[in-house]
């Protein structure tokens, strides 16, 4: 891989530093407070828990595609804890993702794993970078070349990405087996039994929920990851910008914005836009050219297409 890459002049908001955007992005008290963030997570909860309580009322037709969203809605939420919202205190962040609403992974792991993703000098590669869909030269016979490519298209992605993640996760923690592997999978294992149980006496199958709910949604999410990032010299043209329109932007939290969110990673969720709009011509050039115009578009251009090619170009 190259020593050095072409790196543009980071947008912020005149010459600040982002440590200063921050203050200005906080001056309102609605803002200072994190209101918005308080309020998705009241939204999140409370609408998980009246789907669950009134699921007989609502019917399968109208309560799965609610949990649907509402379980996608949360893993962008936990992304949100992640980063340091709605409280400067890990820890108090961490209760509010605990809880296993969309099955597949305990909130430590998904937490690990996406800040070594914010590495910008190792973002896309493969053995470093956790997030990546690239494949080194040395890793092309660790699977069939057939499936990674049908993985790569909007169409695998959405049907067989979320097993062959959750599984390459899961393996990991298999062949780590320590004791901190151990205890946050044996937590996320209790309180996955203790919610499967509520949703039993709800009256809806914990198999149901896995395969219906949960399955579909990190498909949903995966979406917002099917182009997210592509393995290019330049530094900021590695991460996308997507003008997508305002449902997928609520859904994903303003993630669309991605370079953005890169660039500032401190930034809250609700002050994503408001960055991308005040500096948009200096993101776009930034970008190198790495901007789509909708998740739709994404899915249909791609959904025979590999989005990204299969092995790392500089791996």
């Amino acid at each position: 891989m190259p020593s050095s890459f072409h790196t543009p002049s980071i947008p912020s908001f005149g010459q600040r530093s982002e440590e200063q955007c921050l203050q200005i992005a906080r001056a309102s008290w609605w803002s200072r407070l994190e209101l918005p963030t308080w309020g998705l997570i009241a939204a999140i909860y409370g609408g998980w828990l009246a789907c669950v309580l009134h699921w007989q009322a609502l019917g399968p037709w109208l309560g799965t595609p609610l949990l649907i969203v509402l379980s996608a809605w949360y893993m962008s939420l936990q992304h949100e804890l992640i980063h340091g919202h709605p409280t400067r205190n890990a820890r108090l962040n961490a209760l509010f993702g605990q809880l296993p609403l969309a099955v597949w992974y305990p909130y430590a792991v998904y937490r690990d794993s996406h800040l070594a993703h914010h590495n910008s000098d190792t973002l896309t590669l493969p053995g470093i970078d956790p997030e990546t869909y690239y494949v080194s030269q040395a890793e092309t016979g660790a699977y069939g070349a057939r499936l990674r490519r049908f993985r790569n298209t909007s169409s695998g992605r959405l049907l067989i990405g979320p097993a062959l993640a959750w599984s390459h996760t899961v393996r990991t923690a298999w062949l780590a087996r320590d004791r901190k592997t151990l205890l946050v999978w044996g937590g996320h294992a209790v309180l996955l039994a203790a919610m499967l149980a509520l949703l039993q006496r709800a009256g809806i199958s914990p198999l149901f929920y896995i395969v219906a709910i949960a399955y579909p949604a990190l498909s949903l999410t995966m979406v917002r990851s099917l182009f997210e990032h592509r393995a290019v010299e330049s530094e900021h043209g590695r991460s996308v910008i997507n003008e997508a329109g305002w449902p997928w932007r609520l859904l994903f939290l303003n993630l669309n914005y991605h370079l953005v969110h890169h660039l500032h990673p401190g930034l809250p969720w609700f002050h994503l836009r408001l960055a991308y709009l005040a500096k948009r011509e200096t993101y776009l050039a930034c970008s190198d050219g790495f901007v789509e115009r909708g998740y739709l578009r994404l899915l249909w251009r791609y959904r025979s297409t590999p989005v990204i090619t299969d092995v790392h170009p500089f791996a």
